[in-house]
C-alpha cells in the first residue's frame, strides 16, 4: 500500500485505539465503596511496566540497532510520549469524564504547531494561526461548559490534559525531527527500557507493590490495564512511531480530532453526561484542527 493511504490508515486504527483508551483508564482506576481501586501514579507506574515488558521482549533486538547517540533522544521522547501522559490522564480523570479528557485531547495538533513553529523552526500561514486561536477558545469553553453542566466535578484537573497534550506535542516534533532513521519498534522499546526502571520506583513509593493481587476488584483493574497496555500503548507506539516517520507532525497529531468521536461515544454508553454547549465546543475544537491541519499543503513524505 503506497504511503498516500497508508496513512489514512494508520490515522483510522489509531483513532479507534487511543479513543477507547480513555474509558479503559477510568475503567481501570476503577471504583471500590467510594474509593478508587486504583490510585492514578499505580496506574501508570503498572501501565508503563506491564508495557515496557512486552516491548522488551519483541523489541531489544531492534533496539540494539539504534545508534547510542540517538539513545538520549529516545530518554526524552520515552518521558514526554509516555511516562509523564499516562500520570496525568490517570490524575485528571480522578475528577473529570473520560470524554472530557477525550476532546482536549483533540488540541495536541495546535500545540504541535505552536511548538513546531517557536522551537523547531517550522513555519505557519495565517489560517492555521486563526485555527490555532479557535481551538485554544474551543477548549477553554469544552472546560467552562462542563463546569455549568457538572458542577460536582473539579474542571482545574483539564489542566492536567493540557499537560499531557503538550508533552504529546513536543514528542511528535523530537521524533520527526531527531529519530526520523530509527526504526518505528526501535523507538518504542528504546522508550520503555529507559522510562520502565523509573516506573518501578514510582510502583514502590506509591506502594503498589503492597496491593492485594487476588483482590476481584483489583483483577479487574488489571485486565483493563494489560488491554491497554497492549494495544493503546504496544501497538499504538509503534503505529504513530511510524505515522510520524512518513508524514508531518502536524498531520500526525491530527489523530486526536477523531479521537473524541469514539471517546464520547464510550463515555455516553457509561452513562457519561454529555450537554449542548460541550458539544457546541466539541465542534469548535474540531474545526481549529482541521484548520490547522489541511489549510498548509503537505511535503511529500520521504523514507
Amino acid at each position: 500500500m503506497e504511503k498516500s493511504q497508508l496513512k489514512y490508515v494508520y490515522l483510522v486504527i489509531l483513532s479507534l485505539i487511543w479513543g477507547s483508551s480513555f474509558i479503559l483508564i477510568k475503567k481501570a482506576l476503577g471504583q471500590e465503596n467510594g474509593n478508587l481501586t486504583l490510585t492514578p501514579l499505580q496506574l501508570g507506574a503498572l501501565r508503563v511496566i506491564l508495557s515496557g515488558v512486552i516491548l522488551t521482549v519483541i523489541g531489544l533486538s531492534s533496539f540494539k540497532k539504534a545508534s547510542k547517540s540517538d539513545y538520549l533522544w529516545l530518554f526524552i521522547s520515552g518521558l514526554l510520549g509516555t511516562f509523564f501522559p499516562v500520570f496525568l490522564f490517570a490524575y485528571a480523570q480522578t475528577e473529570i469524564d473520560s470524554a472530557v479528557s477525550g476532546i482536549l485531547n483533540s488540541t495536541v495538533p495546535l500545540i504541535t504547531l505552536i511548538l513546531g513553529a517557536i522551537v523547531f523552526g517550522i513555519s505557519f500561514s495565517r489560517v492555521q494561526l486563526l485555527g490555532v486561536i479557535i481551538g485554544l477558545g474551543g477548549a477553554i469553553g469544552l472546560i467552562f461548559a462542563g463546569m455549568e453542566g457538572n458542577p460536582d466535578q473539579n474542571y482545574l484537573f483539564a489542566g492536567f490534559v493540557l499537560i499531557a497534550c503538550c508533552c504529546y506535542a513536543s514528542n511528535v516534533n523530537i521524533i520527526k525531527r531527531y529519530l526520523q532513521n530509527v526504526k518505528p519498534l526501535a523507538i518504542a522499546a528504546g522508550n520503555f527500557i529507559f522510562i520502565t526502571p523509573l516506573a518501578v520506583i514510582v510502583l514502590f513509593l506509591s506502594d503498589g507493590h503492597s496491593l492485594d493481587y487476588t483482590n476481584p476488584q483489583i483483577q479487574k483493574s488489571l485486565g483493563y490495564i494489560v488491554v491497554l497496555c497492549i494495544f493503546g500503548t504496544v501497538a499504538a507506539k509503534i503505529m504513530f512511531n511510524k505515522l510520524v516517520q512518513i508524514t508531518s507532525p502536524v498531520f500526525a497529531s491530527s489523530v486526536t480530532y477523531l479521537m473524541p468521536v469514539v471517546g464520547l461515544t464510550w463515555g455516553i454508553l457509561d452513562g457519561e453526561s454529555f450537554n449542548f454547549w460541550q458539544g457546541i465546543s466539541t465542534a469548535v475544537i474540531i474545526f481549529a484542527v482541521v484548520l490547522v491541519t489541511r489549510a498548509k499543503k503537505e511535503k511529500p513524505a520521504t523514507d
